[in-house]
C-alpha cells in the first residue's frame, strides 16, 4: 500500500479541462462532480460529510459549479430545508472525460522502466483491476453500499430531531433544559 501514494503524487491530474468549452476546473471541483449523478440527487450535507468538509465550504464550491453550469441545485420536495444536487449535461460530460491519473504523466513514468519492468508492472495492475472488479460486484450484490446509504439516511434523520434540543457551549446536545 505504500506504493500508491508515490504513483498518485507523480501522476495525478491537477486540473480537469471541459472537453467542449476548454474551461479548466480544479481537481477538487472535478472530485465533487465525480460524486454526483444526473438522475439520483444527493444532499449537499451528505456530500460535505462524505468529502470531510463543512456544509458551508461545500456550499461555496457548489455555488461556483452551479454558476458555471455544471450542477443543478434544488430543494428537496419533502423537506425544503434540504438542498439536493444533480449533475447537468455539462457536469456529466466533465465527469466522463476526467481521470484521476494524467495519461501523459503515466506514460512518462513508465518510460523510466525497462521493457521487462513495464510489462511486469502492467501485469500487476491488471491483476489489481481484476480483483477490484470482483470486489465491486461482491459489494453490490451483498448490499454493502445499500446498508451504508441506509445508515447515512438514519444519520440525516436523527439530525432533524435536534429541533427540540438546546445546544450548549460544549457543542453537545441536552434535552429539556
Amino acid at each position: 500500500m505504500e506504493h500508491y501514494p508515490a504513483i498518485f503524487m507523480a501522476c495525478h491530474t491537477r486540473h480537469v479541462r471541459d472537453p467542449k468549452t476548454k474551461e479548466v476546473l480544479s481537481a477538487s471541483q472535478a472530485g465533487i462532480l465525480d460524486h454526483l449523478d444526473e438522475i439520483e440527487p444527493l444532499g449537499l450535507n451528505d456530500l460535505a460529510r462524505h468529502l470531510g468538509v463543512t456544509p458551508a465550504t461545500m456550499s461555496i464550491a457548489v455555488d461556483r459549479l452551479v454558476r458555471r453550469g455544471y450542477l443543478q441545485r434544488t430543494r428537496d420536495t419533502k423537506d425544503a430545508r434540504r438542498i439536493r444536487l444533480l449533475l447537468t449535461r455539462a457536469g456529466a460530460r466533465i465527469r466522463s472525460a476526467q481521470s484521476v491519473l494524467d495519461a501523459e504523466l503515466v506514460g512518462t513514468m513508465l518510460a523510466h522502466l525497462t521493457p521487462e519492468e513495464r510489462s511486469r508492472g502492467l501485469e500487476g495492475l491488471a491483476l489489481l483491476a481484476k480483483a477490484a472488479k470482483v470486489m465491486l460486484r461482491t459489494r453490490s450484490e451483498s448490499g454493502t453500499w445499500a446498508r451504508r446509504r441506509a445508515a447515512d439516511d438514519r444519520d440525516t434523520t436523527s439530525e432533524k430531531g435536534i429541533g427540540n434540543e438546546q445546544r450548549h457551549n460544549t457543542g453537545r446536545t441536552r434535552r429539556g433544559r
